[in-house]
């Protein structure tokens, strides 16, 4: 695939996949059409020799998986489905001072302040009581500019411009209307109608979350960057689906996207979860068959790495400081928060190498803390060699944030041509 088409479907993907469960439910459409079979956790497994193969938990993160059998030295590709949001809080609904407003809560780790004077949209899954009287879930997406989150002008705030905080409780509620009949199960009971859901007798739960109604797009002079909400880790979502659907179903490769990566990985759909080793000691019920193909495969734990800021250079190791378009980076800490080794360092540049494709390295500045992946949890409950590699990227977990256009094409070639 070339790197127009390549980057077109990105662009189609990001702006489709507002919450990890639409992302999840994209996957599996594209997985669908690319010849996977879809499996159920609850049903038994009659795995066939040739064949690919797709199972999803709780909606939100998926796996898939080419299988030859014979082969066991699966190349895998661990991504994550979440990105930082404002979630919706289950009683929502605050009418005060003449405006109908959302209370939210903000999941992961929030860059706040681009929040502010954005058009806002709505998803998420709601699960509801049908007309039936069975209980059932539905994905919603108001892609209607519903709602918007007001700064305060500065003259009521002169120090606005030196040492603004943000106060997560009182300074980021959504306001949407002036209309206080508002009622929020109301509103929801309208959306599913739109969606064929009809007669829905009482709204249990939901989890929604805002989202920005700016669509993902290329910037720049000779469209240098892509700029788009969620490329963290959307970004990588993209480039694994791409690479697995794009591979013979006789190598043997498998493409994970976890959910809840960016509030710890702890839950039953994340990658401290069991789903990845439940699925494998199903792809491979003798024991010893199993470990041999631990101990023979290759996890590339494809997360977002900081881009050097050209306004901010002295936030970055000069020596480790990754540039956009420049190519794909390996993630080094010695402190294990990146699972890349030695070993998994030389296969990857190896193969990087034969393709052509540059590689840099980074490495975070010696006096500040450093951010984590997927990659150290799968090393550690499955026993897996891993190597950390990422996409520089800009303004990491603002509302919009920015990469090169070049980078995640270049991954997509490495993944494809991979070896072990």
């Amino acid at each position: 695939m070339n790197k127009q088409d390549f980057n077109e479907g990105l662009l189609g993907f990001l702006d489709a996949s507002p919450t990890p469960f639409h992302a999840t439910q994209n996957m599996a459409m594209m997985f669908e059409n690319a010849g996977f079979v879809k499996l159920e956790e609850v049903q038994k497994w009659e795995l066939r020799e040739g064949q690919k193969y797709y199972v999803t938990r709780n909606d939100s993160s998926v796996i898939a998986f080419t299988y030859p059998k014979v082969q066991k030295d699966y190349l895998m590709v661990g991504a994550h489905s979440d990105s930082p949001n404002l979630k919706l809080k289950p009683n929502a609904v605050i009418k005060e001072y003449g405006v109908v407003k959302f209370g939210v809560e903000s999941y992961g780790g929030l860059l706040l302040n681009p929040w502010f004077d954005r058009d806002l949209c709505l998803a998420g899954r709601v699960s509801y009581l049908d007309a039936e009287g069975k209980i059932e879930s539905s994905l919603i997406n108001v892609a209607k500019k519903i709602a918007i989150i007001p700064s305060l002008a500065i003259h009521l705030d002169d120090k606005a411009n030196k040492e603004r905080t943000v106060n997560k409780q009182t300074d980021v509620c959504p306001i949407l209307s002036t209309n206080e009949d508002f009622e929020l199960d109301d509103f929801i009971k309208w959306q599913l109608e739109k969606i064929g859901v009809k007669n829905v007798k009482e709204i249990y739960a939901h989890e929604l979350s805002f989202y920005d109604a700016q669509k993902a797009s290329y910037v720049g002079l000779r469209d240098d960057f892509i700029a788009s909400a969620r490329l963290d880790n959307l970004l990588s979502c993209y480039v694994g689906m791409i690479s697995i659907c794009s591979v013979d179903a006789s190598k043997p490769m498998l493409f994970i996207a976890s959910d809840h990566e960016e509030v710890g990985s702890e839950s039953v759909s994340g990658a401290g979860g069991s789903f990845l080793e439940n699925s494998l000691r199903r792809m491979f019920e003798n024991y010893d068959e199993y470990m041999q193909m631990v101990r023979t495969s290759l996890m590339i734990s494809a997360d977002n790495a900081h881009a050097i800021h050209p306004n901010y250079p002295s936030k970055h190791d000069k020596e480790h400081a990754p540039h956009m378009n420049a190519g794909v980076v390996v993630k080094v800490n010695a402190n294990q928060r990146y699972a890349t080794n030695s070993e998994t360092t030389a296969k990857f540049l190896k193969v990087a190498d034969e393709l052509g494709e540059s590689v840099q390295k980074f490495v975070t500045h010696s006096d500040m803390g450093c951010g984590s992946t997927i990659g150290p949890i799968t090393a550690t409950r499955i026993g897996i060699d891993t190597i950390d590699v990422g996409l520089p990227t800009l303004a990491m977990h603002s509302i919009r944030e920015l990469a090169g256009s070049d980078d995640a094409h270049s991954l997509y070639k490495i993944l494809t041509g991979f070896h072990l």
